[in-house]
């Protein structure tokens, strides 16, 4: 099973795309396997934004739910992929006994 993620951000914002690009390459590093990148343009899926949560873009969405409704720093992100990835592993380990 893999964790996806949601940038949710609008077109056009250069600070936007710089950190975007920074997050992407913390995200991918877990391997993309285990992780999954997807970049959803608010102005043409406003209603899944708004089902979300998104007041103000850019936010990040992980597995559905909304989780940063602002851009997280590198080292928040890689912290609940981290904290995410062990508990999958854990409850695996619980099912296969």
């Amino acid at each position: 099973m893999s964790i996806k993620i949601e940038v949710l951000s609008t077109p056009g914002c250069s600070n936007c795309a710089r950190a975007r690009e920074s997050l992407k390459a913390v995200a991918l590093a877990f391997g993309e396997h285990r992780v999954t990148w997807c970049e959803v343009n608010v102005l043409d899926e406003v209603d899944y934004a708004v089902e979300l949560g998104v007041l103000i873009p850019p936010s990040m969405a992980i597995d559905g739910e909304l989780v940063f409704p602002k851009l997280p720093d590198a080292a928040q992100l890689r912290e609940e992929l981290v904290r995410r990835l062990d508990h999958e592993r854990s409850s695996a380990s619980h099912r296969k006994r």
